[in-house]
């Protein structure tokens, strides 16, 4: 009976967080004229229009491929130059290590609008302002700092004895970095590419300030459905709906990885 009970508040729970993707999921089908009835149209016939709209007439594969792109690319940014930080703070003797670790965390807490504007100047007097490559360092130099101290953490749970076993067998501290430790701590990785992607792929701030029109991401193509007039409901869900697909899908490819990632080191011997 207690399991039961357990179960039953687990499922009331997971109602309960679900209930905006499901409501979004749901105007995103229903006809225009349904979304704003009163009382609630609970019985309608499906439809794609609101999809159809965002694809032909507001042409938001565009800003989908800057998306994909912009999130792919800065993750992968973040996870080559975390890694070797985070194996240099686990495995040297660094003045002020351990308190360095903590301010890269403190700096990721920073309010982002403190960061903006430096780097909107940086980026305007380069000419790269409504690029790719703008959003893709802000997002890396934003994310890493988060990145460097999750992968810390996963790096020091991996015993120092097998690095000075692979330098002992000929391998170069490279070598086994990249042979040995890396592949140990794949699951860490994981977790953190997905954060990291994450927060990338929703990030609005960045993406509405450094760029205009051809680098503009799906947040931003969301945003423009919000008029001073009305908000166009179904669009705006069926873009949410569009937003939500790729971080599900990546996150049941790798989810594996992800619940290791997660419970790596939580055993205690």
């Amino acid at each position: 009976m207690k399991t039961f009970a357990k179960y039953l508040a687990l499922l009331a729970v997971m109602a309960f967080l679900l209930t905006p993707i499901i409501w979004t999921i749901i105007t995103a089908i229903k006809p225009t004229e349904l979304i704003s009835a009163h009382p609630i149209a609970w019985l309608f016939r499906p439809t794609l229009d609101h999809f159809r709209v965002i694809f032909v007439e507001d042409n938001i594969l565009g800003p989908l491929i800057n998306s994909t792109i912009i999130a792919t690319l800065s993750t992968v940014g973040v996870l080559l130059t975390a890694a070797p930080a985070s194996y240099a703070l686990s495995r040297f003797r660094i003045p002020f290590g351990s308190r360095l670790a903590y301010y890269f965390l403190s700096a990721r807490m920073a309010p982002p609008v403190t960061v903006v504007l430096p780097l909107f100047l940086i980026f305007r007097n380069l000419n790269l302002i409504d690029t790719h490559a703008a959003l893709v360092a802000a997002y890396v130099t934003v994310n890493m700092p988060f990145a460097i101290w999750m992968i810390k953490g996963f790096f020091d749970e991996i015993p120092k004895e097998l690095d000075e076993a692979a330098l002992l067998d000929g391998c170069s501290r490279f070598h086994a970095f990249v042979r040995i430790v890396l592949p140990l701590a794949a699951p860490g990785l994981a977790a953190t590419a997905i954060i990291s992607f994450i927060f990338s792929w929703n990030e609005f701030l960045f993406a509405i300030l450094l760029t205009n029109f051809h680098a503009r991401t799906l947040p931003v193509a969301a945003s423009a459905l919000m008029t001073d007039r009305m908000v166009l409901w179904g669009e705006l869900c069926a873009t949410a709906v569009i937003i939500y697909l790729p971080v599900v899908l990546f996150a049941l490819l790798v989810r594996k990885y992800l619940i290791k990632g997660f419970t790596f080191g939580a055993v205690v011997q």
